[in-house]
């Protein structure tokens, strides 16, 4: 295995004698420092997790994934640094855990019986199912005894390969073969490149690389609900495994953890193939025409220039000459009396409209209060760049009515329906609003953005050499990522 960084013992000490004959030997034994200790003391807890969108990528703003949340959020709960370390393929994953040499892996990983003889896992934080994955225009499997001719391939040391293993011993015969190179992303996209017929991959990881290869297909479900777990070494020492269950319980019973999932799931629950062929189809015709514009506007009001296109994408498809039956036009589909506010007469002039379209929403996300954390608050300004301000405000007061947090995205939007039903907009200061309408607008902006943060190349890890220190999640910690 290729070491590209030096790990001082996390698990216990290394002494040296020198001049045995003349130093007493000491025939007792200090205690030694719980784990925890070792950690807390050290200020730094180190974490092997695998590259993917489900769990650890390089991101627009620095470190991003569901995995990287939340042990970021754990490490701010010990008060400790975070030193995130990747393998060189996900067959190393368990055996580094085993052999002590991080404190832990939250990489996604499936409970199964023999990775328990191995590793001892935490609490479990999310369900999934496997499933067989195709490309839309080959023939569809029905089921394992009735494949067509094709190979499947999956993940060496994955759950998937234990799975074919299992079928295989029970008279299922098909053909099937392990990767030790490419993870569960790549197999994927090499199903859609029809580089290979099938794969096998989480529930968890399809819905969100549906997105980039949308003509891939599930075939059906190969397992019952399965759970994902932090997987720790096996020992005496409880010390950090006790600290993990009480964060789960925690963030379980205060709503950090279905915020998470919100963040990275919640909009990506509904695919829709032919607007998203569409999006791709525009972004390759349409979009090199105003690009420039986006980037300029993006940096003069400290914006991302991917969600200011998207934006302008979800407004008008990228149509400078759009106009809706209300009298909203241009490529951000502004009023004419927002237009003269952000300092614009003429809304037509592509220029024009992205610079205030970015002025706007730059003034939206200012005018949200403050105690609302990223990237909630981008939402919010979301929601208020297509339904004005006021509802907004209207429905964070129905969210506190019903018992829910006004300041968090994924309690607020369960509540905009209400801003569309009489016996509740007509309780509020700004009335009825089209608050379904609301809700998909921000979903799919936040689709768009994932495309056009995909397509420039943001979920590509950065090379060992390049890796540097980011802002954590909630906290003022950093990470130093590096490879095992």
């Amino acid at each position: 295995m290729k070491q590209h960084i030096y790990f001082k013992p996390i698990f216990g000490i290394s002494v040296i004698l020198l001049g045995l004959s003349s130093v007493p030997l000491i025939t007792h034994h200090a205690e030694l420092p719980s784990v925890l200790d070792q950690i807390k003391n050290q200020n730094e807890l180190i974490v092997l997790t695998r590259n993917s969108p489900t769990t650890y990528y390089a991101g627009t703003n620095g470190p991003s994934g569901f995995e990287y949340d939340l042990t970021q959020l754990f490490a701010s709960y010990l008060d400790v640094r975070l030193k995130i370390v990747t393998p060189e393929n996900f067959n190393a994953i368990i055996p580094n855990v085993a052999q002590r040499n991080v404190h832990f892996a939250a990489a996604g990983l499936t409970i199964t019986e023999n990775r328990k003889k191995q590793v001892r896992f935490g609490p479990s934080y999310q369900d999934i199912t496997q499933q067989l994955i195709y490309r839309s225009g080959h023939p569809l499997p029905r089921s394992m005894e009735d494949l067509p001719a094709g190979i499947i391939e999956v993940v060496a040391g994955s759950s998937h390969a234990a799975r074919l293993k299992y079928l295989s011993r029970n008279n299922q015969t098909f053909n099937w073969k392990v990767n030790y190179q490419a993870g569960a992303s790549e197999l994927l996209s090499r199903v859609w490149d029809r580089s290979i017929a099938y794969t096998i991959a989480d529930s968890n990881a399809f819905i969100l690389n549906q997105r980039f290869y949308p003509e891939l297909r599930v075939a059906f479900d190969l397992s019952e609900p399965e759970q994902l777990a932090w997987a720790f070494p096996k020992g005496k020492d409880d010390s950090l495994y006790n600290e993990a269950v009480k964060f789960f319980s925690l963030i379980k019973s205060n709503g950090q953890l279905a915020q998470l999932k919100e963040r990275h799931y919640g909009h990506v629950r509904d695919f829709d193939y032919v607007g998203n062929r569409k999006f791709r189809r525009h972004i390759e015709q349409r979009l090199p025409l105003y690009l420039d514009n986006f980037k300029q506007a993006a940096n003069k009001y400290q914006l991302d220039w991917r969600l200011l296109a998207a934006i302008g994408y979800q407004e008008s498809h990228w149509n400078h000459r759009a106009i809706s039956p209300t009298g909203v036009r241009g490529i951000m589909m502004l009023t004419r009396k927002t237009a003269a506010e952000m300092g614009y007469q003429n809304r037509i002039i592509p220029k024009n409209s992205i610079n205030g379209g970015a002025r706007y929403f730059h003034k939206l996300k200012k005018n949200i209060p403050a105690q609302i954390a990223e990237p909630d608050r981008t939402w919010f300004a979301l929601a208020a760049y297509n339904m004005g301000m006021g509802h907004l405000y209207d429905v964070r007061d129905l969210t506190a009515q019903h018992g829910d947090d006004p300041d968090k995205w994924i309690d607020v939007k369960k509540h905009l329906p209400l801003l569309m039903q009489k016996r509740w907009h007509q309780k509020t200061r700004f009335g009825y609003a089209r608050g379904i309408q609301a809700l998909h607008y921000v979903e799919n902006i936040r689709t768009y953005y994932d495309i056009l943060a995909w397509q420039n190349g943001i979920e590509t890890p950065p090379a060992p050499s390049q890796l540097v220190s980011y802002p954590t999640f909630d906290s003022a910690y950093s990470t130093t990522p590096a490879i095992l």
